[in-house]
């Protein structure tokens, strides 16, 4: 039994930890903190692995821990960084690939951690409004007013000139 545990969660994480990865990142915005998101809920998940009878239903059940343990974090956080007013042009390890992606990441941290959450799992991941209720334990009315207000505010976000647009 062990060791069929040992090769599934295995698998699982093999197959899994790229996508999952980046639905951290996009929650959290540093590639450190979303890296240890994911393996406090991945350690979460192996605690429970025997009861989840359907395979198939390992992923929604490991990014709901993942949008839960982040949600838990933001509640208990002490802010240990440096604050800044302005952030810089591009940070170090700024790994985007492009300007505007780095731009729709900046525009995506300014919005509050439930809306973010919102946004990442209807627009990125792809899922419905009932979904998402499901997997942050709201309603479905609110699903939809946070991303619509969310879309909303990114659009808002990403027409203002950025501080090197607006020097030219």
């Amino acid at each position: 039994m062990a060791r069929e545990f040992d090769d599934d969660f295995s698998e699982f994480v093999r197959r899994w930890s790229p996508a999952l990865l980046r639905v951290a990142f996009l929650l959290t915005s540093d590639r450190g903190e979303a890296e240890d998101l994911l393996q406090t809920a991945l350690l979460k998940t192996s605690r429970h692995w025997d009861r989840l009878a359907d395979r198939e239903a390992a992923y929604p059940y490991v990014r709901r821990v993942l949008v839960t343990t982040h949600t838990s974090w933001r509640r208990r956080r002490r802010v240990h960084e440096t604050l800044v007013d302005q952030l810089p042009e591009r940070g170090y390890g700024d790994d985007s690939g492009s300007l505007g992606a780095g731009r729709a990441l900046q525009a995506l941290e300014q919005l509050p951690p439930r809306m973010r959450a919102v946004v990442v799992l209807r627009c990125y991941e792809g899922l419905s409004e009932a979904e998402t209720a499901e997997a942050l334990g709201c309603s479905v009315g609110s699903v939809k007013s946070h991303s619509s207000r969310g879309l909303a505010r990114l659009r808002l976000l990403l027409e203002a000139p950025t501080p090197a647009e607006a020097t030219r």
